[in-house]
């Protein structure tokens, strides 16, 4: 049974989250092609999207960002689960026709007061490439902080390793 079957849409002020179903695998693939969103999401194609949005075996939930209808990005948590280090991340891919609207603003938000009120985490992180300021900054606006720079953490799609920011998001610090 793929994991979108059991998870519940999400009401947002201007977007709704909605569980990934077989024909977003497209659209989604398009939006992970297009340079601007694949400077930062290198490698994917649409048999990767579908492996991992609809047919995740690491716990990822993946939920379509909608606005007026059609598919504007993508947004997926995944959960630490050690009682001990209980805590929940995400990741979001908006594709750039829909910037400048406060649709990652509204994105994150409705989904962290999900992860917080719903599901009880205490908790969020986000991890951005260092170099993507205009995600820091959408980040910064929901509440995250800064918690540090992890060093030559992710490949990017010119095969070098690239710098990581670690932010997280409490509950309290919410906006």
């Amino acid at each position: 049974m793929p994991v979108t079957e059991s998870v519940p849409s999400l009401q947002g002020a201007i977007v709704r989250l909605r569980p990934v179903r077989a024909d977003d695998v497209a659209p989604l693939a398009d939006l992970l092609a297009h340079p601007a969103v694949a400077r930062w999401w290198p490698g994917y194609d649409a048999e990767r999207v579908r492996r991992e949005t609809l047919h995740a075996d690491d716990g990822t939930v993946s939920f379509v960002i909608e606005a007026e209808g059609r598919v504007a990005g993508l947004i997926q948590y995944w959960e630490e689960t050690e009682p001990d280090y209980r805590h929940a991340g995400i990741d979001i891919a908006l594709h750039p026709d829909w910037h400048g609207r406060g649709l990652g603003t509204d994105a994150l938000r409705t989904l962290a007061r999900h992860l917080f009120d719903t599901v009880g985490h205490h908790r969020i992180v986000i991890d951005p490439a260092a170099g993507n300021e205009r995600a820091i900054s959408v980040y910064q606006r929901v509440g995250f902080r800064p918690v540090g720079i992890m060093r030559r953490y992710e490949r990017g799609a010119d095969g070098t390793w690239h710098d990581g920011l670690l932010m997280d998001l409490l509950r309290e610090d919410l906006r």
